[in-house]
């Protein structure tokens, strides 16, 4: 594979759905052009998309703690806007 390793056949992948074997192609493509900055990026995008990151929910006390906050901003914002 690695002598079939090309951008373009990792494009084909992905444009046929195979993102696991783009990923693949790409990652041996990041290791013999580790500069490649748009490798870079696509392996990125394509590890995201196969290994997302679980959503984190933050406890009611953060979000309280939260808006508590963003209100006193608000809140100073308006005093200034009337001074």
């Amino acid at each position: 594979m690695d002598r079939m390793a090309t951008k373009t056949l990792a494009e084909i992948y992905l444009r046929q759905g195979h993102i696991r074997e783009a990923f693949e192609i790409f990652k041996v493509l990041a290791e013999k052009n580790p500069q490649d900055m748009e490798i870079q990026k696509r392996l990125k995008e394509l590890g995201e998309k196969l290994h997302p990151q679980p959503v984190r929910h933050t406890s009611s006390h953060a979000r309280e703690d939260n808006i508590r906050h963003l209100e006193k901003w608000l809140e100073n914002i308006r005093k200034r806007r009337t001074n």
